[in-house]
């Protein structure tokens, strides 16, 4: 499988924090049947791993990656539920090193060429662009991006339907990520159909 292929190929990245098996079962459900077989499950909550592994198993089809992944004891933990690739908010060497080590795909947070340099000494190629709306979109991106004509970006913070078109735009983006996909309240109360509406929509702007 290639990870970052598919990743470039759906260009838009749902973020969710999972606190119920019901709740990963109605996301499983509405990005399946919206054929958007990718999402980041946060380890912001206790229930992320068992999230995980409910959508690798009853939706096989499913791209799932583990994102907030601090520790390489939460990298084990999100391999071991079935996660295919590994998202962070920051530029952690022992993370990075570890999941080179598993040969999984990781996107470590980066806003400074510093941090950019770090992941290209590493054999990155492709990096997390974290919080990039805040960190001062497009422009600070661009302006950070051009000594690296090597490297790609998934970003995330700030990405909404208003601004998704003009960010896919930019030729290093491979994929907008964000928790704007998903509405935790829709999720809560099981409204599958409006989640399923609001994915599309996002949809058709990728298109």
């Amino acid at each position: 499988m290639d990870v970052e292929k598919l990743i470039e190929e759906y260009k838009i990245m749902p973020l969710v924090t999972l606190e119920t098996s019901e709740m990963a079962e109605i996301l499983g459900e509405a990005l399946t049947e919206c054929g958007l077989n990718i999402v980041e499950v946060t380890f912001r909550s206790d229930a992320a791993a068992g999230a995980i592994r409910i959508l690798t198993e009853k939706f096989p089809n499913l791209l799932v990656g583990a994102g907030t992944v601090l520790t390489t004891g939460m990298v084990d933990q999100a391999l071991e539920a079935g996660a295919k690739f590994i998202l962070a908010p920051g530029f952690n060497r022992e993370v990075v090193a570890y999941c080179q080590e598993k040969n999984v795909p990781v996107y470590p947070g980066c806003m400074t060429p510093t941090e950019i340099d770090m992941a290209y000494s590493m054999g990155l190629r492709t990096v997390k662009i974290f919080p990039f709306v805040p960190m001062g979109g497009l422009p600070v991106l661009k302006a950070v991006a051009a000594p690296y004509k090597m490297m790609k970006f998934v970003v995330t913070g700030g990405i909404k339907n208003e601004n998704l078109a003009e960010t896919l735009a930019y030729d290093k983006i491979i994929s907008c990520g964000g928790s704007w996909l998903i509405s935790g309240t829709k999720l809560k109360a099981g409204d599958k159909a409006g989640i399923v509406q609001d994915i599309k929509e996002a949809m058709k702007l990728v298109k």
